[in-house]
């Protein structure tokens, strides 16, 4: 087991809590960060408009449906990257290694004692202190040896919580978790694994590791490790974001001419998760998975980059235009991406990023 002392902190609700912290009237009410529109989809959601079911990017339509009393608020992402820095700096009191998520959240390397606080965990209650004391905002923050169970803690006690992972508590935590509570875990991977008759963490460490390789590829490996608490990568302070995307594995194989929908549907989840990044995005790219699991990609670099939802979704659609392979070809993935990102001093002149 690790020696480190790993903390992730995520602030709670962000832009939603940025909302209701600046205006004292939404204070208590169901907030939702998005424009209105058929096309928009959520940003962020108080814990008040989580009630009724709405959760980020979801179709904005969708939650006025489920909370019809719900406040829409336009997102501001100047004034929440200005937050953000301001949650770093509180970071970085107490480390120098810090290695942002997103706007919203971050691992932190506290092994090395920089405040004499002695421990991992009062060094998680001081930053959250701070947060409160300092930015008037609430953030939950997970204590673990490692970043993978450090990333699970923080969600334990959301919102405002804190909760501690010692290295002698790892196993008893870790084996009754439901396997979709693993990083890379998603729907399909879980399904996989229950029709082996994985439902649960110590389910999965009865696998041999052979096994788990041919089912799963390297991510065996990593399946393996995980369900053992092992995870030894580093907390890289200023980690360059290579790219942004999103990705879906159908339910049944499709032909390429009914993808649309889904390439929509993930431009937008793809947009949403650019928006928190502070650098544009040159290219674009169109991921596919044949149905004999070959995988192709397309990709594209405009003169001016995306500027817009609706112009990243069309560029990813007509990247479909260079998919050489016969119409009756089926697919069983796509993915959207977008990547090349260069900071806005490179660009040498400022996009409207965000209209």
């Amino acid at each position: 087991m690790s020696n480190r002392k790993i903390v992730h902190v995520d602030m709670d609700a962000f832009y939603a809590s940025v909302e209701q912290r600046d205006d004292p009237g939404l204070r208590g009410r169901p907030v939702v960060v998005a424009w209105k529109g058929n096309r928009s989809v959520v940003c962020a959601a108080s814990y008040e408009a989580r009630r009724f079911g709405i959760r980020s990017a979801m179709p904005a339509i969708s939650a006025e449906r489920m909370c019809p009393q719900a406040i829409f608020i336009p997102p501001d992402f100047v004034r929440y990257r200005a937050v953000s820095a301001a949650v770093r700096e509180i970071f970085k009191v107490h480390t120098d290694l810090v290695e942002p998520l997103l706007l919203d959240e971050a691992y932190l390397d506290v092994t090395e004692d920089k405040t004499g606080l002695t421990t991992a965990t009062r060094v998680a209650i001081a930053i959250r202190k701070q947060i409160r004391d300092e930015l008037n905002l609430t953030a939950s923050a997970g204590v673990a040896p490692n970043k993978f169970l450090a990333k699970i803690a923080s969600d334990w006690r959301k919102p405002n919580g804190l909760f501690v992972i010692q290295p002698t508590e790892v196993e008893n935590f870790l084996t009754p978790l439901p396997v979709g509570r693993i990083p890379g875990v998603g729907k399909v991977t879980e399904q996989h694994l229950e029709k082996l008759g994985v439902r649960i963490v110590s389910d999965l460490r009865k696998m041999e590791l052979d096994s788990l390789h041919q089912q799963f590829g390297r991510y065996g490996k990593r399946l393996f490790e995980l369900a053992r608490g092992i995870d030894e990568s580093e907390v890289v302070s200023d980690r360059p974001t290579q790219s942004i995307s999103a990705e879906d594995t159908f339910e049944r194989d499709i032909v390429l001419s009914e993808t649309e929908s889904a390439i929509r549907r993930l431009a937008e989840k793809t947009w949403l998760a650019y928006r928190k990044d502070s650098r544009i995005a040159r290219t674009v790219v169109l991921k596919l998975k044949t149905s004999e699991f070959a995988t192709l990609t397309r990709s594209f670099t405009p003169l001016t980059p995306p500027s817009s939802c609706d112009e990243l979704i069309e560029l990813a659609l007509s990247l479909r235009k260079r998919v050489e392979l016969s119409p009756q070809q089926r697919f069983r993935l796509v993915g959207v991406g977008l990547s090349n990102f260069r900071d806005l001093e490179e660009e040498g002149t400022r996009h409207q990023l965000f209209p």
